[in-house]
Order: structure tokens, then C-alpha cells, then sequence
């Protein structure tokens, strides 16, 4: 009977409890989105500074910059990002794709390069219907030619095709934990090369790349997870871009410009403009009641003066008198005989008389000494004359 009445109490007791903690776990912001951990301007920042494809994928995978935050098999590590091309007279496709498990990948962009009759070459960094929605597409504006360039249309060209796959990776490649969203936005921008220009479009210059690329694509998260496209997340959006543009300014911007605006902007500045205007008033009246503060030690002053005064009046008595004729060195030792009594001469002159009295008494006893000598001498010799 005991026992039941405890367990009705703990019951009763642990009802607001689950309460609480149920209130406290739903609360939840839901501003990031799965297209937030891969920039794509980054993406095509490297493009532009990779000297082929290789180091493409060697910058992409880089633990040291860290440029992707995908985390598409929730393993709570970074996926492994490979690249593969698929060639196509002078239009290049060149395809990124997320290492989920073994042979099982997910498309995440794309970059599709052509070049004209004219030897121009257009790039567009097209990311992944499912992942970023339709027609996200960015052209980059480089400063100067890629290298890459160089490479791609020359005579027996290779398409590339990456050699690593699950669980075998380059040596260079280790395992990093992704960054919540906000820290990964402040995070990227160091690695976007601003210094090019990143255009966003919503159409694809490439014609040849649609049906390049249906050949070669790959979509297992798309399959595992069909509700979790991007118009599924972002009903009434069609793609990233214009997420971005209706997003809420508190969920899309980081955390240290929020700060760094909204205080510096509204109240900080009105309300220190007034205590400025008003504290040189304020510090006036201080300033005045602080005269008699300051006089105060100068009339206790005098009193370290006084003895100064003293000091020269007698000094100056002689001084005086020095004018008199060539009785100053008697008036200079008059005060010296007065101030006698400060000095402490008499100690000193007892002093070398004490030692007189020892070198005396020193004398004497030597001489006593010699002449007890002498005599001890004299009578030596007496006894030996007698002898």
C-alpha cells in the first residue's frame, strides 16, 4: 500500500517535469537548409585557380579549408567530394558528387565549360536540382585566364574520373566534423576569391550538357529520402536564390553582424550624444568646488616652508657681512662653531684620542719591552763576563 501511494507521488511529481522539458525541446530554428553547406561561388573560386582537375578535387577536399559541410549520410563527418567528367567536343562537364557509402554517390553541382569559334569560354557552376532547387546557376568573371583552360582542349585529352571511392582516400584526406550553419557562412567567405565576379543566372548557356549529364548522374539521396527535395523544403521558392531574398535578415545573416549593426546603428550612438553635451557642464562645478580642496594643501604648505625660511636667514647673515670686508671666513666658521653641537664632532675627535691613548700605550708597553729586553740583555752579558 506504501509503495503505491510513493509511486502516485513520484507520478504527480513528474508530470510538470516531462511538461518542461517537452516545451523546452520543441523550440527549434529551422532557417538552415541543406544547399547552406556548400557554397557555390567557392566552388567555382577554386575552379578558376586549379591547375587541372586532380587538384580540383585535391582543394575541394582539402581538411585545411574546409570548403564543404555536406553531411548527406548524417555519419556526423564532412562527405567526401569526387569528380568526374564526361567530354563532349569542346563542352566539358564536370560533375561533383558526395561519397555516401560504398558505390553509393549523390550529385551535388555541376560546371559546365564550352568554348566558341571565337576561343571564348563561358564556365557556369550549376548546382543539383534536389539540393539547391531549378536553374541555381552562378558564371564567374575570372581577372585572368584559369589555367585550367589549358588543359582541357589539347590533342588525346582524357576525361577525368576519380580514383578514390569509400573508405580509400588520398593520403593528404582525413576526417573533419561539419560546422553549424552560421559558422560555416563566416567561415566559406575566406575562401571566395572576391576579387572575381560571380553572376547568377537562371539559364544554362550549354545546350549539349543536358544530355551529358543524364548519362553519368547519380541520386541515391534522392531515392532514400524523396521528401526532402528542395521544393519539398521550401514550398512556394523555386530555387536558393530566391530563399535568400525572402529569407528572414535574423536567420540568413551571421551572428557577429547582427550584433555588430543593430547596437552600433540605433541606441548607442543618441544616448551617448547626450551625456557628452551634458558632461563638461557637470564637470565644471566640480572643478570650482575643487578650489578650496586645492588651497587647502597650500595653506599647510607654509608649514614645509618655514624651516626653509629659517635655513636661509641664517645663512644669509653672513652673506651680509661678506660685503664688509675679509671677515668671511670668521663669520662662515661662527655658524660652524653654533652648528657644532649638530655635528658630531666631538665623537670624532674622541675618537682619535682613544686611538692616541692606545698608539701610547702601545709605545709604552714597547719601550717597557725594550728595556726589559735591554736588561735582560745587560744582565746576560754581565753573567757572562763573570762567566
Amino acid at each position: 500500500m506504501k509503495t503505491k501511494i510513493l509511486l502516485s507521488f513520484l507520478f504527480v511529481f513528474m508530470l510538470p517535469m516531462g511538461n518542461y522539458a517537452q516545451d523546452k525541446t520543441t523550440v527549434r530554428a529551422n532557417s538552415s537548409d541543406i544547399s547552406d553547406n556548400l557554397d557555390l561561388r567557392a566552388i567555382a573560386s577554386v575552379f578558376g585557380e586549379a591547375k587541372d582537375l586532380e587538384d580540383f578535387e585535391n582543394r575541394i577536399n582539402d581538411p585545411k579549408a574546409q570548403l564543404s559541410n555536406l553531411d548527406l549520410n548524417n555519419d556526423n563527418y564532412v562527405d567526401y567530394l569526387r569528380v568526374i567528367e564526361s567530354v563532349e567536343g569542346d563542352a566539358h562537364l564536370i560533375i561533383i558528387q558526395s561519397v555516401l557509402e560504398k558505390d553509393t554517390y549523390q550529385d551535388v553541382a555541376t560546371i559546365e565549360v564550352e568554348r566558341d569559334n571565337k576561343n571564348n569560354v563561358q564556365v557556369q557552376v550549376v548546382g543539383n536540382v534536389y539540393m539547391y532547387g531549378e536553374n541555381y546557376i552562378y558564371e564567374p568573371v575570372y581577372v585572368n585566364r584559369p589555367i585550367i583552360y589549358n588543359v582541357f582542349w589539347v590533342n588525346n585529352y582524357r576525361p577525368y574520373c576519380s580514383t578514390w571511392y569509400w573508405n580509400y582516400y588520398p593520403s593528404y584526406y582525413y576526417y573533419w566534423n561539419p560546422f553549424p550553419v552560421f559558422r560555416y557562412r563566416n567561415h566559406i567567405g575566406l575562401h571566395i576569391n572576391f576579387g572575381h565576379t560571380y553572376h547568377y543566372v537562371n539559364n544554362r548557356r550549354c545546350h549539349r550538357a543536358y544530355g551529358m549529364y543524364y548519362g553519368r548522374r547519380s541520386y541515391a539521396y534522392e531515392t532514400r529520402y524523396p521528401n526532402r527535395s528542395f521544393s519539398h523544403r521550401n514550398r512556394g521558392y523555386s530555387n536558393r536564390h530566391e530563399l535568400d531574398n525572402n529569407r528572414p535578415t535574423r536567420n540568413v545573416r551571421p551572428r557577429n553582424e547582427i550584433a555588430s549593426n543593430n547596437p552600433r546603428n540605433s541606441t548607442p550612438r543618441t544616448s551617448t550624444s547626450t551625456p557628452r553635451g551634458n558632461s563638461p557642464r557637470e564637470a565644471i562645478s566640480p572643478r570650482n568646488n575643487s578650489e578650496p580642496r586645492t588651497s587647502s594643501p597650500r595653506s599647510v604648505s607654509p608649514r614645509n616652508i618655514e624651516p626653509r625660511s629659517t635655513a636661509p636667514r641664517a645663512t644669509s647673515s653672513p652673506r651680509t657681512y661678506n660685503s664688509t670686508g675679509y671677515n668671511t671666513p670668521r663669520n662662515s666658521s661662527q655658524p660652524k662653531s653654533v652648528n657644532s653641537p649638530r655635528s658630531t664632532s666631538q665623537p670624532r675627535t674622541s675618537a682619535p684620542r682613544s686611538s692616541n691613548t692606545r698608539n701610547s700605550t702601545r709605545s709604552s708597553s714597547s719601550s717597557n719591552n725594550r728595556n726589559s729586553n735591554g736588561s735582560r740583555g745587560s744582565s746576560s752579558r754581565g753573567n757572562a763576563r763573570n762567566n
